[in-house]
């Protein structure tokens, strides 16, 4: 009972369209500051090494290198500040977690990048058929 209450307390805060990212992906999150009066967007770039929680507390990590010093934050992925989140690069990863990348330096801390192959438009399947 407690938790369809929840649920629909929930409900109208949460994000209808999610990007599709995942683990291990370099990803721009375009984040909403506000500095005094002023409101501005920032980039915040880097590989996604975690992603936590469900619903309205799901957050990721994300980490990347600034002056040869690793720097991670964590959003909220339903959070009104997370303005939108642009996945650069596809990493292939075997982890749910890629903490180890933190100790990693230079080529080491790159992941293989996931290759996805798409199908051929109708058309062109269709062109050849004819032929």
């Amino acid at each position: 009972m407690s938790q369809e209450i929840i649920r629909l307390v929930e409900k109208p805060y949460l994000k209808t369209e999610l990007p599709g990212f995942h683990i291990g992906d370099t990803v721009d999150v375009l984040c909403r500051i506000v500095e005094g009066e002023k409101e501005r967007v920032q980039s915040f770039n880097g590989i996604v090494i975690a992603r936590a929680g469900r619903g309205f507390n799901e957050s990721f990590t994300v980490r990347r290198i600034v002056h040869e010093e690793g720097v991670e934050r964590k959003f909220l992925l339903h959070s009104p500040n997370v303005v939108d989140i642009r996945v650069r690069r596809r990493g292939k990863s075997r982890r749910a977690k890629l903490f180890f990348l933190r100790g990693r330096l230079g080529k080491a801390r790159k992941l293989r990048e996931l290759r996805i192959h798409h199908k051929k438009p109708a058309e062109t399947e269709l062109a050849s058929a004819a032929v």
